[in-house]
C-alpha cells in the first residue's frame, strides 16, 4: 500500500508546472506588444525629422516628388549652398543665437532663483498675494504682453537689438522657472538655513552656498528649458529684430521661404538640420539633470 501510494505521488505531475506557464506567457506576449507599440509610436514620432534628413540631401526637384525616405539621387552641396545663401554665412545667424541664449539663460539663472528664495525662505508683507500674482501670470499669452512690451522698447530706442529678448529675463519674467525652484528650495530642511544663520551666515551666503549647490538640479532643468525655448523662439524675434544682420537662426530659416513659391528646399532642410545639433547635444548632456530636477521638484 505504501509502494502504490508512493509510485502515484511520484508519478503525479508537479501542481505549479502546469499552471505557471500560461500566465508567464501571457506577461511575455503582453510585454513584446507593449514593445511593438512603443517602437511603432517612436518611429511615427521620428518619422518627420528622418524625413528632413533625407530630404536634406535630395535635389530640390526630387524632394516633394519623391515622399520616401531612401532618395534615389543625392546632392550634398545642399549644405554648402545653404551655408552661404543669405546676406551672411550661416554661422553668423548661430552666433546670434547663442548671444540672444545666453543671454536668456544667465538671466533666467539668476533672477529666477533669487525670486524663488525670496517666496520659499524671506517672510515679507502680501507673500501669498504676490505669489499667486505670478503663478497667474503663467497663464498670459505672449501675445497679451507683445504690443505694451513694443512700446516700451520703442519709447527705449531698443528695437532691432538683441536687448529687448535679454533684459526681460533679468527681471525674473518666466514664473515657470520662479515656480520650479520655489518647489525645490522648500524641499531643503531649513535646519541647514538655522544651521548657516548660527555660524553668522546671512540671507547672501545662505542663498549662495547653500541653496544654490543644493539646486543643481532645478538649476540645470532651467538652464536647459530656456536654451531650448529661446533657440526655438520666432514670434518675439520676428517682432523685434528687424535688420537682416540681426536675425536669429529661427528668422534666418524663414528667409530660405519665398513669399513667390520659389524656394530652396534642399538648403532650408539642410540649414534646418544644422540649427538642430546645438538643441541635440544640449539635451544629450543635461537629460540626467532634467530628469532629475524635474522629478525632485514634484516630491513636496
Amino acid at each position: 500500500m505504501t509502494d502504490v501510494l508512493v509510485r502515484t505521488d511520484a508519478a503525479a505531475p508537479a501542481p505549479s508546472d502546469a499552471p505557471a506557464g500560461t500566465p508567464r506567457r501571457r506577461g511575455r506576449w503582453r510585454g513584446w506588444w507593449k514593445h511593438l507599440l512603443l517602437i511603432g509610436f517612436g518611429l511615427t514620432m521620428l518619422y518627420p525629422l528622418l524625413w528632413m534628413i533625407a530630404s536634406s540631401i535630395k535635389p530640390d526637384e526630387l524632394i516633394f516628388r519623391e515622399p520616401g525616405l531612401i532618395p534615389t539621387a543625392l546632392d550634398l552641396g545642399n549644405f554648402a549652398e545653404g551655408w552661404n545663401a543669405l546676406g551672411q554665412p550661416f554661422s553668423h545667424y548661430l552666433i546670434n543665437s547663442a548671444i540672444v541664449v545666453l543671454g536668456s539663460v544667465v538671466g533666467n539663472l539668476i533672477s529666477c532663483s533669487m525670486a524663488a528664495y525670496a517666496f520659499a525662505r524671506l517672510e515679507f508683507r502680501g507673500k501669498t498675494l504676490w505669489f499667486g500674482i505670478m503663478l497667474l501670470s503663467i497663464m498670459l499669452p505672449i501675445h497679451v504682453v507683445i504690443v505694451p512690451q513694443y512700446v516700451l522698447f520703442a519709447r527705449l530706442e531698443w528695437i532691432d537689438t538683441f536687448l529687448p529678448l535679454i533684459v526681460p529675463k533679468l527681471l525674473a519674467t518666466d514664473a515657470f522657472f520662479i515656480f520650479l525652484m520655489v518647489q525645490f528650495f522648500r524641499g531643503i530642511p531649513r535646519e541647514l538655513d538655522e544651521a548657516a544663520r548660527l555660524d553668522g551666515c546671512g540671507h547672501v551666503r545662505i542663498f549662495t552656498r547653500i541653496m544654490l549647490p543644493l539646486a543643481t538640479p532645478a538649476l540645470a532643468t532651467t538652464a536647459i528649458f530656456t536654451f531650448i525655448w529661446t533657440w526655438n523662439d520666432f514670434f518675439s524675434q520676428l517682432v523685434f529684430l528687424t535688420s537682416p544682420e540681426n536675425y536669429t537662426v529661427p528668422l534666418a530659416l524663414r528667409s530660405f521661404v519665398d513669399a513667390t513659391g520659389d524656394s530652396s528646399w534642399g538648403s532650408l532642410f539642410a540649414m534646418s538640420l544644422v540649427s538642430l545639433v546645438p538643441i541635440f547635444l544640449v539635451f544629450l548632456f543635461g537629460q540626467k539633470y532634467l530628469v532629475k530636477g524635474i522629478a525632485t521638484t514634484g516630491i513636496k
